[in-house]
């Protein structure tokens, strides 16, 4: 786990450099060309530098072990920080909405040139390679925040897109196109923060990780068990806490019923490597008129 977490950590930080090159290049071409859509776009792009940090310290935090006062462990605090992702997205819509309504009242109208398209056409390209790069990283260490933080990369690509378009009409004498295409940025990260928000919510609120249907089936491979019940998962994709009561014959000596159950645990961790730890309870089998036999 420590070894992930560190390859976790140089991940963030390779895409925090790239992504600080952005932010800075569009805000700058933003407040110079007086492009309120680029500004607005930069803005979004600023904010993946602080979601970049927070999941950094929110990674360094989750990588810590199990203590006195967190014996499952520090784990989701990497989920607490990707869900700090949306909350940075939010802000940033609120910002996005009162610049562009100004600039809307006001109707001037953006210097485009095209170091303009340019700008905006390199910062797309240096966009694509983090999100491929980033979307990987976290599908190999099973990381949410890196994920989290894709999926919202890939979201400045298609409103750096839409700016492009907006200016591309401001070009052609419709300067009214840079505030709606802020807008269109709007829509683009209130899409990104639901789905981050959706996500990070089924790990914060222990929702099933590994179906039913397969433990059961692992368990039920193991000689001696009679049946199987209160099957339990909770935790992220890459670790996970299960807990399941096991059925075996009444006459069962105790050592052998303890040396039965670690057959059980071995067996499903070998199975899903992503269990962090399982607790399994021994048990009779239940009598013919008892409901759990429906289970």
């Amino acid at each position: 786990m420590g070894e992930r977490y560190r390859h976790v950590v140089s991940v963030l930080a390779r895409v925090l450099v790239l992504n600080l090159i952005v932010a800075v290049s569009k805000l700058v071409l933003g407040y110079v060309t007086g492009a309120v859509s680029v500004v607005s776009d930069g803005f979004h792009s600023l904010t993946d530098c602080f979601s970049n940090l927070g999941a950094m310290v929110g990674v360094r935090v989750a990588r810590k072990p199990p203590d006195h006062d967190h014996p499952y462990g520090h784990r989701k605090y990497e989920t607490i920080a990707a869900a700090a992702i949306a909350g940075f997205l939010i802000v940033v819509m609120i910002e996005i909405i009162e610049t562009a309504w100004g600039r809307f009242r006001a109707g001037t109208s953006p210097e485009v040139t095209p170091m303009v398209f340019a700008v905006m056409a390199g910062t797309i390209g240096i966009n694509l390679l983090v999100t491929r790069y980033e979307r990987r990283a976290g599908v190999r260490l099973s990381s949410e925040v890196l994920l989290a933080d894709a999926m919202h990369t890939q979201s400045d690509v298609w409103t750096s897109m839409a700016v492009i378009a907006a200016l591309t009409g401001a070009a052609l004498g419709y300067p009214v196109l840079d505030p709606l295409a802020a807008v269109i940025v709007v829509a683009f990260i209130g899409r990104a923060a639901w789905e981050i928000f959706r996500s990070t919510s089924e790990v914060l609120s222990d929702h099933i990780v590994i179906p039913e249907g397969q433990v059961r089936d692992v368990v039920m491979s193991v000689p001696h068990v009679m049946g199987c019940h209160e099957i339990r998962t909770r935790g992220s994709r890459d670790f996970v806490f299960l807990d399941l009561h096991i059925w075996m014959a009444a006459e069962t000596q105790l050592d052998a019923a303890h040396g039965i159950s670690h057959v059980v645990k071995d067996r499903l961790m070998a199975t899903f490597p992503q269990i962090g730890d399982a607790v399994i309870h021994l048990e009779p089998p239940p009598r013919e008129d008892d409901p759990r036999n429906l289970t």
